[in-house]
């Protein structure tokens, strides 16, 4: 019996301390459950917006391309020799019929002043068996031998002429010329590369767009083109050709445009982007670029209602200086988010610590536009 007393007695303090956890547990859920939750989202985020407006966009297609001479060709010689005048500089200008490289002409000379002497003695001795003939001294076949003689004669005076021509290289048409690989007293054999000459102004760019705006292009058409090297720089073309061609891997028509450039700061090679124009669009609802979030092959915006973003998909058409036009998902006057995307998530509390009226309209705010936003 002694035993059993303290063994009662501990179990009845096991279950005492039992108790009152239990009831200290139970009493601070209470309390917490009593206790007011700050709800997610209830701290709007600041984020930027614009307005979705109206504005005039030209319509047309984006391609790539390059530029290209408009008349481009390695000077090579037509006959061996040695070089004995270089009379251009690298990168220099020149004109159609400039001369710019010049041969050693000796030899050639000699031998046009021995056709030349050989042309006189045969032609005093056709003159002779004319008068002869005439009196019937000669036959007609001798009189006939003569004047062949004196038509060779003739014939190899022309030819020593035009081989010394051809040791006189001249441009065939203005340009630049380039970098040369020859020096005076190279010895060059016929058709041996020497420096190539490019005209630049224009300059042609060639470009593929899709067959099937084969129906909307033509001869004339305008475009622009931007290049990396002029960031932010629009140079004005036209159509110049239609391949009628269609490329059957790509099934893309190569269309060949000229460009403007008397300056020279363009150059040949240069990779080109490309806006061939159709026609332009007006009232057309814009954004700016900045304000789409693409999910795959889809388009996303986040609209602001009533202090709310709410994330809509749109569909986007032509694209042009940093704004995109809508198709379908907003209105005008709509504001959309164009910065601060990743911090907010479909229906978050927001506020708007800007706007950019100016990006998507192209023109500066209004007044009243800055007070209303």
């Amino acid at each position: 019996m002694k035993r059993i007393l303290p063994l009662i007695g501990i179990l009845a303090a096991i279950a005492l301390v039992g108790f009152a956890g239990y009831w200290l547990g139970s009493r601070s859920s209470t309390v917490a459950a009593a206790a007011p939750q700050k709800t997610p989202g209830s701290v709007p985020i600041a984020v930027e917006g614009a307005t979705v407006a109206l504005a005039s966009l030209p319509q047309g297609i984006a391609a790539v391309g390059s530029l290209r001479s408009d008349e481009a060709v390695v000077l090579r010689p037509e006959v061996a020799g040695r070089i004995s005048e270089i009379l251009f500089r690298e990168g220099q200008r020149v004109g159609k019929g400039d001369m710019l490289v010049r041969f050693d002409n000796s030899v050639l000379l000699a031998e046009l002043a021995q056709a030349k002497a050989n042309l006189e003695l045969s032609k005093s001795k056709f003159e002779r068996a004319v008068d002869l003939q005439k009196k019937n001294f000669i036959s007609s076949q001798a009189r006939d031998e003569a004047e062949n003689n004196y038509r060779v004669s003739q014939a190899s005076v022309e030819l020593a002429a035009a081989k010394l021509s051809k040791l006189e290289l001249r441009a065939p048409f203005s340009g630049i010329v380039g970098l040369r690989t020859v020096s005076v007293g190279d010895y060059v054999k016929d058709g041996q590369d020497m420096v190539n000459l490019e005209g630049v102004d224009p300059l042609k760019v060639d470009f593929r767009v899709p067959e099937i705006y084969l129906r909307q292009v033509a001869a004339g058409q305008s475009l622009q083109v931007s290049l990396d090297a002029f960031p932010n720089r629009f140079f004005q073309g036209k159509v110049y050709a239609i391949n009628p061609l269609v490329d059957v891997n790509g099934r893309s028509i190569v269309i060949r445009a000229l460009v403007g450039n008397s300056d020279a700061r363009l150059r040949p090679g240069m990779f080109a982007r490309v806006r061939l124009l159709f026609s332009e669009k007006h009232d057309s609802l814009v954004i700016p670029e900045q304000a789409l979030m693409p999910v795959g092959d889809d388009q996303y915006v986040y609209r602001i209602v009533e202090g709310r973003a709410l994330r809509v998909r749109v569909a986007v058409g032509q694209r042009n200086n940093a704004r995109v036009e809508i198709l379908d998902g907003l209105q005008a006057g709509d504001m959309v988010v164009t910065a601060g995307q990743n911090k907010i998530r479909d229906g978050a509390h927001v506020s708007l610590s800007g706007t950019n009226t100016e990006a998507a309209t192209g023109n500066p705010p209004s007044p009243a536009a800055a007070a209303k936003s």
